[in-house]
């Protein structure tokens, strides 16, 4: 009866580690998706409501949710306090913390964070491009995700399952 329940313990322990595997590869698709949602939200307050970037920063900052909301609040304050840093330097540091907290690789948060750069541009047309290149890379980065994820969730939660077998065959 013990090692039945051993072996159980093993098994739906390996199972879970292959949904864990599976969750966070789905947690980074639905991560970019998000991300995409905020360049949209920044992109219509530039092109439709002609607001800077700062400007945008501190109108995006009621419809996002936490911790997105406090790190565009905390971007229009520092920006406001005017202590000299550019508006990329204050993007770069605010949203830091908060996007280490998602599961994305760090080239998805350099594209995320180049639409910073834009801002340097004193042209709205410009950075409203500097945007859509960015929320176009990130649309690409999820439609390749999505075609090779379904296939590697199959096999994370299939190896989850048979490595543990294999433990419980193994130590039988």
């Amino acid at each position: 009866m013990l090692k039945f329940a051993g072996g159980m313990m093993i098994f739906f322990g390996c199972l879970g580690l292959g949904f864990w595997y599976r969750g966070q590869l789905l947690g980074r698709v639905k991560a970019l998706r998000m991300l995409g949602t905020v360049l949209e939200l920044l992109e219509s307050e530039v092109r439709y409501g002609r607001a800077t970037l700062p400007e945008s920063c501190r109108n995006v900052s009621a419809r996002l949710s936490s911790p997105f909301a406090e790190a565009f609040d905390s971007i229009d304050a520092k920006m406001c306090e005017n202590t000299g840093a550019s508006f990329a330097e204050v993007f770069r540091e605010c949203l830091q913390g908060p996007l280490e907290t998602l599961p994305l690789k760090q080239e998805d948060r350099e594209v995320f964070l180049q639409v910073a750069s834009s801002g340097g541009y004193t042209d709205g047309q410009m950075q409203l491009r500097a945007m859509e290149q960015s929320r176009e890379l990130m649309a690409g980065t999820v439609k390749q995700l999505e075609r090779e994820n379904t296939d590697k969730c199959k096999m994370a939660v299939g190896l989850g399952a048979m490595g543990g077998l294999l433990l419980i065959i193994a130590l039988w």
